[in-house]
């Protein structure tokens, strides 16, 4: 019996316009009230999360947000936090001096602000579609954006999650260089075509799932899962049922025990119905 949904955000939980449609709204409202717990997992800050839970009346069911890729997770209703695992100030600074070297450009949150070197230095191509990624990670996740000239200077706080963005092409010629000097040291990983992130060793969705859900008394054959690229492997494989987005990347596919419809057409929708029996 599924007690609890995870929820990958960009490419799952939202179609390609970023917004949840109204039959998987639907159909997430009707899985809680049968009981079922929802967890938001993504890269994301909590503060990035609590729009999609506000859709999905999960404050009313004490839904569970897994942030950072792993790094911190939280009850959305009380802001209790089950676990929390950040880069050393050390090791943040370490990788922010390094990418300095490519043409990347490096992000931070902390508090209310998101940091970066440039905020006019955001256009990116994705799919062909010129894409500001500095406005988008700060609108999407409800920043007030501030420029820092060296960031590894500026650092004097853990960090759950240093992110840069890069043109596709450029970070699949030069990731294996950026994650070299910490790849026994930290967890790097791409998020998507254009974000190759840092966190600190170990941390994955995976992780954070297993830590925290066995405490509050869910094993993983109870758990359902839905996502669409790299860094929700580890989800899938975990969980009880891990179901690909039909948009999904090939490994993830391969690695899913079904593949539903795509994020623009009501795939966690289709399989909650198949799977619980939920009509919408």
């Amino acid at each position: 019996m599924i007690k609890a949904i995870l929820l990958d955000i960009d490419g799952t939980l939202t179609n390609d316009k970023k917004t949840i449609t109204p039959k998987t709204i639907e159909a997430l409202k009707k899985a809680q009230e049968k009981g079922v717990t929802l967890a938001l997992a993504s890269g994301r800050p909590d503060q990035g999360l609590m729009q999609y839970a506000k859709m999905l009346d999960m404050q009313k069911h004490h839904g569970i947000f897994i942030c950072y890729n792993g790094a911190k997770v939280m009850d959305c209703q009380s802001g209790e936090v089950f676990f929390e695992q950040a880069m050393t100030i050390e090791e943040s600074k370490e990788v922010l001096e390094h990418i300095k070297k490519f043409k990347v450009s490096p992000i931070i949150a902390h508090g209310e602000y998101m940091y970066t070197n440039d905020v006019y230095n955001g256009f990116l191509e994705n799919n062909g579609n010129p894409i500001n990624i500095i406005a988008y990670e700060s609108r999407g996740n409800g920043y007030i954006l501030c420029e820092k000239r060296d960031m590894a200077a500026f650092v004097d706080f853990p960090v759950e999650k240093i992110l840069t963005a890069g043109e596709p092409p450029y970070l699949q010629e030069h990731y294996e260089e950026m994650q070299a000097p910490f790849k026994d040291k930290l967890s790097c990983m791409f998020t998507a075509p254009f974000y190759f992130e840092y966190t600190a060793k170990g941390i994955d969705k995976a992780k954070a799932i297993d830590t925290v859900f066995s405490k509050l008394g869910y094993c993983r054959e109870e758990l359902m899962a839905f996502g669409d690229a790299q860094n929700d492997l580890t989800m899938l494989q975990y969980a009880g049922i891990g179901i690909a987005m039909g948009n999904a990347v090939q490994v993830v596919k391969d690695a899913a025990d079904d593949v539903t419809a795509d994020n623009n057409h009501d795939g966690i929708a289709l399989s909650l119905e198949k799977y619980l029996q939920i009509e919408v």
